[in-house]
Formats: C-alpha cells, structure tokens, sequence
C-alpha cells in the first residue's frame, strides 16, 4: 500500500504553509494532494503558489494532485477549477461533478470522498468517465467497502481516510465567522486563527464538532493504524493522512513504519498517542457512529467474522 499525505483542511499563514510543504519533500509519502479544498477567500496561495509546490515535491520523487473545491459559490469559482482541470503537468482530484464534468473523457482523475460514492454501479460509472482512483466515503463501513472492492472495476484503485479530523459537512455560511459575529463576506480571515479548528463544546463540556470555516469537522481523530493489514487484505491500495497543525511527520513516520513492517500497529499507535488534537475513533470503520473507539478486528476476532 502507499501512503498520501491529504490536501491541507485548514487555512495557515504563508510562510507557515511553504515550510511545511518543504518539509513534505523529505517526508516518507509517496502521494501529496494540492491545493485549497474548503474555502476561496483563502489567499494566502494562489493556483501558481501551488503548482510551484508540486513541481518541487515532484522533483522529490512524491506523486502529485491537485485537489478541486468542494463547494463552488461564483463565477470565479468556476473560473479557478477550469483552470485546474487543465493544467497540462498534474492529475486532479475532483471533489464535486462539476470538476468531473471538466475532467470526463479527458484525462484520469481521482474521485475524491466528497463524491459519495456508495455503491458498484457508481463507481463504475466513473472509471468509465476516466476515474483511476477512488476515496472512500467518511462514512462507509468496512463491510460496504468490501462488497464493492469484491466487484471493482480493473486496474480502479482504491484510497482510505486513515488518519485526521473527519470532513464532514461543508456550507455557505462560515460558521467561525460567525463565531466572532462577522459576515462570511468580512470574515478577516477568522478561521487562521484556529490551526487546527474550532473546537465546538456541549453543554456537559464534551468535544462535539470542529468549525474549520465553512467546512464541518469531527472532534475526534480517526486513526485507523491497527486496521492497516486488513486494508491491505481487502485490496486498499492508498491509505491518507490529513495534515494537522503539529506533528505531521511524527504520524506519516509511524504510518510508514507498520505499512513496511518496522513496528506493529500498537507500538505505532502509542508513539502518536501524544500527537493527537482529539481523542482518537475508528467508529465508521465498524459500522458504529464515526466518534466510537472499538476494538480492532485483530482483538476481537467475531468482530472480523461478522464484517467478512
């Protein structure tokens, strides 16, 4: 299996945001997702800042993507996923149909996981409009996923969120804007405050949701470290880290270190322990609500049989 490092979810000043992608190319990955996903008020990079990343991190031997908008609004939207769907140098990551539409027929691509793909004949309806890699949905089960790897379309590889805090829901309203009473429109670029999110609370003070703008994330983290061999038995050919505000190469070194053997998933998982901004879950991967922490099918091996 190979492992990605995710596009960046939150928004980090520029100089914060090149140094970390400098530190990438030396990083034990094999695939980096580009680009800004969530959010067009973010400035700090344009288009031309991150085809200049992936050009330096291709020369480091990483394979590059860049990942299209989730949520298109305007017109100027518009204009800058035309502009990344034909860029002539890297493949794409299209995160809505319209960046499908633009790709369609032309040139591969990667249906990413905000696509909602659920079942066989959807996804075999986009690698036929050029699809060559899939990402799993947030939500799909193990089980689910292994109904459809059963099945998959020849040569269509498969990707699985395996570590960060879960995109869950993405809106036209910001909502850490309006946490500080501003209007989307001036939202002074409220959410680089927040590296990692806004934490959202209870009324009993339990971690609920992370306010990352307009993009809704889970509290928790799914770290999926000790489910890894199991992928791999499936046929999961990418497993992806999402980047987070500290200690992103402390958790792709770990990753690296059970995908090729170095350590066993439990060493790995107590070595991030430290590292995590919430309390880890591996719930979807069950089929349980995504904020659970279960037992892994290694453990409890019923917990296998049944999701065979």
């Amino acid at each position: 299996m190979k492992l990605a490092l995710g596009p960046l979810l939150t928004y980090w000043p520029r100089d914060t945001t090149l140094a970390f992608y400098a530190m990438v190319e030396s990083a034990p990955v094999d695939i980096v997702y580009l680009g800004e996903t969530v959010c067009s008020r973010r400035h700090e990079l344009r288009l031309a800042d991150w085809l200049d990343i992936a050009g330096r991190l291709r020369a480091a031997g990483k394979e590059v993507v860049l990942s299209t908008q989730v949520l298109i609004e305007s017109g100027a939207d518009v204009a800058v996923l035309h502009k990344i769907t034909r860029n002539p140098e890297f493949e794409v990551e299209a995160n809505d149909m319209g960046a499908v539409h633009c790709l369609a027929a032309k040139v591969p691509f990667v249906a990413g996981p905000h696509l909602n793909v659920y079942n066989l004949p959807t996804l075999q309806w986009l690698a036929g409009l050029g699809a060559r890699r899939w990402v799993m949905p947030l939500e799909m089960s193990r089980a689910d996923l292994a109904l459809i790897l059963r099945d998959r379309p020849a040569a269509l590889q498969s990707e699985v969120f395996a570590f960060g805090r879960m995109p869950l829901a993405f809106s036209a309203r910001c909502f850490t804007a309006r946490h500080r009473n501003l209007p989307k429109d001036d939202c002074q670029f409220s959410c680089m405050a927040y590296p990692d999110g806004l934490l959202m609370r209870t009324r009993e003070d339990e971690s609920f949701l992370v306010l990352n703008g307009t993009q809704t994330q889970s509290a928790r983290v799914q770290v999926l470290l000790a489910e890894l061999d199991d992928m791999r038995t499936l046929g999961v050919d990418v497993v992806r880290v999402s980047p987070q505000a500290s200690h992103t190469l402390d958790i792709l070194q770990a990753f690296d270190a059970v995908l090729k053997g170095r350590q066993s998933a439990a060493q790995a998982q107590q070595s991030i322990a430290a590292y995590l901004p919430g309390e880890a879950c591996n719930g979807y991967w069950y089929g349980k609500p995504g904020l659970d922490q279960l037992a892994t099918a290694a453990q409890v091996p019923d917990v296998q049989a049944a999701l065979a």
